[in-house]
């Protein structure tokens, strides 16, 4: 049940080799998966082509998800090419990065608006486009969460209170959509070495702490979240919406650091 054969999906978010979106689509297309990616502006763009050869897609879209008219234009391709798709995969975030370390109380308005638009905002914006390609077979739409949504880490200031947000909206929008068969869930990984990851002010201590304190007393791999996802979007996840499926060694559930680390 946990194959991908004969499935098809659009993967949002790869920066690069080392991006969370990119350990998905990889887990993907090796459980038997076709994709199609986005991306947003040439150089990001010049940076995918490669990946997206190397799993032998040449659909590429240039999207910014702030434009209405962008995304119209990418799922109005994307759907001339396939009428239908099983799946899709929101790994899109952002926030200025001076805001990303100090203190949360000197958060700017304006970055607020651009991060929640962007890193949740968005999800919204593409799950309503996705739904057409779904309606008649049902489908998975994932997404990408942190525990810093509902606990509080340093530096992580605004994008805590984005993520929370998503999360709100992954269990809305689970809810709205599953009537016809679509899933909605989101994927909350551990500190990875992403170049978002990198962003977050202290973000190697962070990576450390978690590493030596987690009960598995590791953080989460590529691989890891790529075989998640492969799951929930999976026949084998047919009965599995609304959920935040934690890939963290386990760090979710302390209370405190390790004995040895106190």
């Amino acid at each position: 049940m946990v194959d991908l054969k004969g499935k098809r999906g659009l993967v949002m978010g790869v920066a690069n080799e080392r991006s969370i979106a990119w350990g998905i689509a990889k887990a993907m297309h090796e459980a038997g998966a076709e994709l199609a990616f986005t991306h947003q502006g040439e150089a990001f763009g010049a940076r995918l082509a490669p990946l997206a050869q190397s799993v032998g897609s040449e659909l590429l879209f240039d999207v910014d998800v702030c434009d209405d008219a962008s995304l119209d234009t990418a799922f109005e391709q994307l759907a001339a090419h396939w009428p239908t798709i099983d799946f899709l995969v929101h790994a899109i975030a952002f926030s200025d990065k001076s805001e990303l370390q100090g203190r949360f109380k000197n958060t700017s308005r304006a970055n607020f608006k651009h991060s929640m638009e962007i890193s949740c905002y968005s999800f919204i914006e593409v799950a309503r486009r996705a739904h057409p390609l779904m309606v008649d077979n049902g489908g998975t739409i994932l997404t990408l969460t942190y525990q810093g949504s509902n606990k509080v880490v340093p530096n992580y200031n605004v994008m805590g209170v984005a993520k929370a947000a998503l999360e709100s909206a992954t269990r809305y929008l689970a809810n709205d959509l599953g009537p016809e068969g679509i899933r909605v869930n989101a994927i909350s990984p551990g500190p990875m070495k992403t170049l978002a990851g990198a962003a977050i002010g202290g973000a190697r201590r962070s990576y450390k702490h978690t590493e030596a304190n987690a009960p598995l007393r590791s953080n989460a791999t590529l691989e890891a979240v790529g075989g998640t996802a492969v799951w929930l979007a999976s026949d084998a996840g047919a009965f599995t919406t609304g959920e935040v499926i934690h890939v963290d060694g386990g760090f979710h559930v302390l209370g405190m650091p390790q004995f040895d680390n106190l």
